[in-house]
């Protein structure tokens, strides 16, 4: 039977039927799971957004030029080539993989476990403080691709 209400208790099925705990140890082996791919979640989430700088951050970067008159407002971003695709293809896996860790954090609260909701949100918030308010993403690209919401 799954909870409907917050509840505090070592008996806890997570994610799958062979995910059962029901003694202290498996269980805070569990909660150290979750805090574990919490951590994940945002070094992952922090190394996409290094990587894979948006076009604004990198212009940013660059010394300014004032803009040509004849310079269209929008261009083409299709072309590229071999290495334009396999770096696209290899940022959509990497975000694939972030999100699938974030759905998965969120059904392991889903669980209504004060234990399992407080691993992860401790972890994501460790996580956001080592990982990404740090030298790795500076502020000025932070402010464009900041995404408040933990599971994107």
């Amino acid at each position: 039977m799954m909870h409907m209400t917050m509840y505090w208790g070592t008996d806890l099925t997570l994610l799958f039927d062979w995910w059962t705990t029901d003694s202290w140890p498996a269980y805070s082996l569990s909660l150290l799971a979750c805090f574990l791919f919490s951590l994940l979640y945002q070094f992952l989430e922090s190394l996409r957004l290094l990587l894979f700088k948006p076009a604004a951050a990198v212009a940013a970067d660059l010394p300014s030029q004032p803009p040509s008159i004849e310079a269209p407002l929008l261009s083409k971003s299709g072309g590229g080539g071999r290495k334009n695709s396999l770096r696209r293809l290899a940022h959509a896996a990497l975000f694939g993989v972030n999100a699938a860790i974030g759905y998965a954090l969120m059904l392991a609260v889903m669980s209504f476990n004060g234990g399992v909701f407080l691993s992860v949100v401790l972890g994501i918030s460790a996580g956001f403080y080592w990982f990404r308010c740090g030298d790795l993403v500076s502020e000025s690209s932070d402010a464009a691709v900041e995404n408040s919401c933990a599971c994107s």
